[in-house]
């Protein structure tokens, strides 16, 4: 394939807020603090779990909010989240075009495989990729080259697609181009401010813009 495109998950393709909210207040409680409304939670979302934690209740609690985090939210991954409403015809559009299609997420890769394959599996990922121990998390653009190579797509010829400025930051790193969604957890003002060279504010204006850019 001569082009593809990579998406984020949370935020991006699916919405996982409900999962993740209940996840983290039980994580919460376990611990005698107050929980957070979904609201609150969704400006935490987008740096990966132990950044989550670390908005949510500080350096001095982290790893022990964070351990009982992982393990509710690893209970139950799917429970309430769902692919976002109108994307399902631009991946299939994205698929019947050719174009190579691949995950790259900061969750954890034993969550977002599974997660992936119960949500995305009607279309054909070629590959995902979730954080793994050792391994540097976006903005490094570390993973999102090493989906390229993978995929066998010059960097130039992919699009990286996601709702915050860690993903633009990854794909400019990257030499990608980068594609804001402002359906997700971050303000519009931080895909701006990371350098976005296009934001859909739906899932039509993606696939347009996708299919002008990535032909």
């Amino acid at each position: 394939m001569e082009h593809a495109v990579l998406f984020d998950l949370d935020g991006t393709l699916v919405d996982s807020l409900p999962d993740i909210a209940t996840a983290l207040n039980h994580a919460l409680v376990d611990h005698g603090l107050p929980k957070a409304p979904p609201e609150l939670v969704r400006t935490w979302i987008g740096g990966g779990a132990r950044v989550l934690i670390e908005r949510a209740v500080g350096p001095d609690l982290v790893d022990p909010v964070l351990e009982r985090f992982r393990a509710h939210y690893a209970a139950a991954p799917v429970v309430d989240t769902i692919v976002y409403e109108g994307l399902a015809p631009v991946l299939d559009a994205l698929a019947a075009a050719g174009l190579a299609l691949a995950v790259l997420t900061n969750k954890p890769h034993r969550l977002a495989v599974p997660i992936c394959e119960r949500l995305l599996g009607a279309w054909p990922f070629v590959a995902i990729a979730g954080a793994r121990p050792g391994e540097p998390l976006k903005p490094d653009p570390a993973g999102a080259l090493a989906l390229a190579a993978q995929l066998g797509v010059a960097p130039a010829r992919c699009a990286l697609v996601g709702d915050a400025g860690t993903d633009i930051a990854t794909a400019r790193a990257a030499g990608m181009l980068a594609v804001g969604v402002s359906w997700g957890y971050r303000p519009r003002d931080e895909l701006l401010a990371a350098g976005a060279d296009w934001i859909a504010d739906s899932p039509s204006q993606l696939l347009g813009h996708v299919q002008r850019r990535v032909p």
